[in-house]
């Protein structure tokens, strides 16, 4: 009874990839920033400068962040943010494949408001 080498297969197959490389891959960090464009909604105070080139491996989380710290305002003042005037993303979203998916013109419009604006 001969035992099966799986590292011989791998050594003879170099375009197989370990399991470990393809971690390591996934893990690895976007490094491309995407445009993101802001615009205020109702009563919500309005930037001076509302476009930002932002890393694309962010979190939406980080979006927000980064708007709280702009307009001023505080971690306990309500905030609503929006992607193109339709939905609210998921904290956990990332902000490149938001991009992929959602940008107009080459940029990722971003709605914020002080009150909920909409569903």
């Amino acid at each position: 009874m001969s035992s099966y080498d799986v590292a011989q297969e791998y050594r003879e197959e170099p375009d197989l990839v370990t399991s470990r490389q393809a971690l390591d891959l996934y893990k690895r960090k976007d490094a491309t920033k995407v445009v993101v464009l802001f615009k205020a909604v109702g009563n919500a105070p309005v930037m001076l400068r509302n476009d930002f080139n932002i890393s694309a491996s962010n979190p939406f989380q980080a979006i927000v962040v980064f708007l709280r710290k702009h307009i001023g305002w505080r971690v306990q003042d309500p905030l609503f943010t929006y992607i193109n005037q339709s939905f609210a993303p998921a904290p956990d979203d990332n902000v490149g494949n938001l991009y992929r998916a959602f940008s107009t013109n080459g940029r990722l419009i971003v709605n914020y408001s002080t009150l909920a604006a909409w569903g």
